[in-house]
């Protein structure tokens, strides 16, 4: 469905509540009582939004590294194979984007699971249906990690650098049973009334409870949002490039810190290197509404960074065939 600017309400659904969700036993309430809508009308307009692509899902996002495991890959595929070796990455459980992109290599994924060994497993099965050979790009360091869309095409607002203390902590602050909440968070809160009694239901835990410990997650940082997550594409965010760098080791932190700075980048992050096919350490993506506008971000980024004249490639987005929430919990965990 098409988002019309008129629409105050939609517009406020989808520009106030990417982050900050309120965590009380009647979210949609809350929301309503803050943009003057009943709480049916706001859980209507937000299943509509879900239902048209719009809205992934009203729920969490989990930082990278805190909970579970993942990393970032991609196969080379001839342009007639594309359609099908896609399918295949669609239906791995554990892959949850899947986007085709300007390169020779060209389909790119990230696989997640509960831990390392799954993630592995998941690769080595994509090699086996597919018969290509996977580039398994792994995180190696987060230095900025923020995904809004403001319906006005403003610059995504700025967060504090993501660093490798912060991450330890979050990961200290995890307890027995968090696993299970955070797949259900992610998967996506149900657009009702009182969607964290569902949940505690399903986990066999208090509403009150759950609603404590969600808090608890997002200031230990394990989820860096909770809210409406939109797809980026249908709000006209089309021009979406990976651009990636092979900065020398010695100055990689320093310019990953600078860039992640710089306003357009939205990700920003530090991935193993292969010297021969894939040389490149130092990643950022740059969301916008045009090439055009993506480039000059491009162009004001490297210059902020110190990256000008450093070698780099430049991977546009050409479709997304999926994306959804990360698996954090293996199917009989998270029952």
């Amino acid at each position: 469905m098409a988002v019309s600017s008129s629409d105050r309400f939609y517009n406020e659904l989808l520009d106030g509540w990417q982050r900050a969700l309120p965590l009380v036993e009647r979210p949609f309430l809350e929301i309503g009582n803050t943009i003057g809508l009943p709480e049916a009308d706001v859980i209507a307009r937000l299943s509509r939004l879900q239902a048209s692509g719009v809205v992934a899902r009203v729920g969490g996002v989990v930082r990278p590294n805190t909970l579970g495991a993942s990393t970032l890959a991609a196969i080379s595929v001839p342009d007639l194979d594309v359609d099908g070796k896609a399918a295949i990455l669609c239906a791995e459980p554990g892959i949850n984007h899947v986007y085709l992109r300007e390169n020779d290599w060209n389909l790119w994924f990230v696989v997640t699971g509960p831990d390392r060994p799954y993630v592995d497993a998941a690769i080595a099965k994509v090699e086996g249906q597919t018969g290509d050979r996977v580039l398994d790009l792994r995180l190696e360091r987060p230095y900025h990690i923020d995904l809004g869309f403001p319906l006005s095409g403003e610059q995504v607002g700025r967060h504090d650098l993501v660093d490798a203390a912060t991450t330890e902590a979050s990961r200290r602050s995890l307890r027995e049973g968090d696993r299970q909440l955070v797949q259900e968070l992610v998967t996506g809160l149900p657009l009702i009334a009182a969607p964290f009694r569902e949940i505690a239901s399903r986990l066999g835990r208090a509403e009150g409870e759950v609603i404590a410990r969600t808090a608890e997650l997002c200031e230990a940082g394990v989820l860096s949002r909770i809210g409406v997550i939109v797809r980026h594409r249908a709000l006209g965010w089309r021009s979406n490039a990976m651009v990636v760098w092979d900065v020398d080791p010695s100055g990689i932190d320093r310019a990953g810190a600078a860039l992640a700075k710089c306003p357009g980048i939205n990700l920003c992050y530090r991935r193993t290197r292969y010297e021969s096919e894939w040389p490149y350490n130092l990643y950022c993506m740059i969301h916008a509404k045009s090439r055009d506008m993506a480039l000059r971000t491009l162009v004001e980024a490297s210059a902020a960074a110190g990256l000008d004249g450093v070698p780099r490639q430049i991977l546009f987005s050409l479709r997304c065939f999926k994306q959804t929430g990360a698996l954090v919990a293996a199917s009989k965990e998270a029952a």
